[in-house]
C-alpha cells in the first residue's frame, strides 16, 4: 500500500469518517463464526479499560499455519489514549522481539450506526502498509473481531479476541484460519498488566 493511501486512511479514522462497509464486514464474519459479536452488543466505552500505560508479555508462534509449536516470548509496552472524544483510541506499542525490536500503532474507531468497532494495525517494519481492519465488538466481557486478509499469498480470516479484562490486566489473542473459520490457529498472545511510573 502506498504511503499516501495510509495517510488518507489515518485521516479518515481520526476524523470519524468510517463505517461505509461495516454492515458488509459484520455479515461476512457471521458466515463463518456462529459466535461472532452482534452489532448491538458493543458501545464506545468498550476499550475504556485500555486507557493508560501497560507492560505487555508477548508469545508469538515462530511459524504460522505450518503446524509449528515453537513460540518466541518477549516483553513490550503499550500506551493508549482516546481520540474522537469517546469514539476511538490509539495506542503506541514497543515490542522487544528477539528477531528485532520494533514499534507499532493500533487505531480503533467505533461506528455508532452499526455499533461496531474497526481496528487497524500499523507496523514500523512496514510503515507504508496498513492491515485490513478487524471488525466486531464485545459481548459478556469478551471482544471478538474478524477480517479477511491474505498470508503468504493464501486467503485467510483473522480473528482478534480480548478477554480476562480487569482494571489492571487484560488478554489479547490473534488467530488465523485458512479454511474460512472452520479451524483456528492462535499465533500471538499478549498479556497486559497496568504499569506504574517507576516500572517503565
Amino acid at each position: 500500500m502506498r504511503a499516501n493511501t495510509v495517510f488518507f486512511l489515518t485521516l479518515v479514522l481520526l476524523s470519524g469518517g468510517i463505517g461505509l462497509t461495516m454492515p458488509t464486514l459484520i455479515s461476512q464474519t457471521r458466515q463463518f463464526e456462529p459466535g461472532a459479536q452482534h452489532a448491538d452488543a458493543s458501545s464506545p466505552h468498550d476499550f475504556d479499560f485500555l486507557i493508560g500505560t501497560w507492560k505487555v508479555q508477548h508469545r508469538k508462534l515462530k511459524r504460522r499455519l505450518a503446524g509449528s509449536t515453537e513460540w518466541a516470548t518477549f516483553s513490550g509496552t503499550c500506551r493508549t489514549w482516546r481520540v474522537l472524544g469517546v469514539q476511538g483510541d490509539v495506542d503506541d506499542n514497543y515490542l522487544a522481539d528477539p528477531a528485532g525490536a520494533y514499534r507499532a500503532v493500533t487505531m480503533r474507531s467505533f461506528d455508532p450506526k452499526t455499533q461496531s468497532w474497526s481496528i487497524w494495525w500499523l507496523d514500523s517494519r512496514n510503515p507504508h502498509h496498513l492491515d485490513p481492519p478487524v471488525v466486531g465488538g464485545f459481548r459478556n466481557g469478551v471482544g471478538t473481531f474478524f477480517a479477511h486478509d491474505t498470508y503468504n499469498g493464501r486467503p485467510i480470516v483473522v480473528r482478534f479476541i480480548w478477554s480476562d479484562v480487569t482494571p489492571d490486566s487484560a488478554k489479547w489473542q490473534q488467530a488465523f484460519s485458512d479454511d474460512n473459520g472452520k479451524t483456528w490457529e492462535t499465533n500471538w498472545i499478549m498479556e497486559f498488566h497496568r504499569a506504574v511510573q517507576n516500572q517503565l
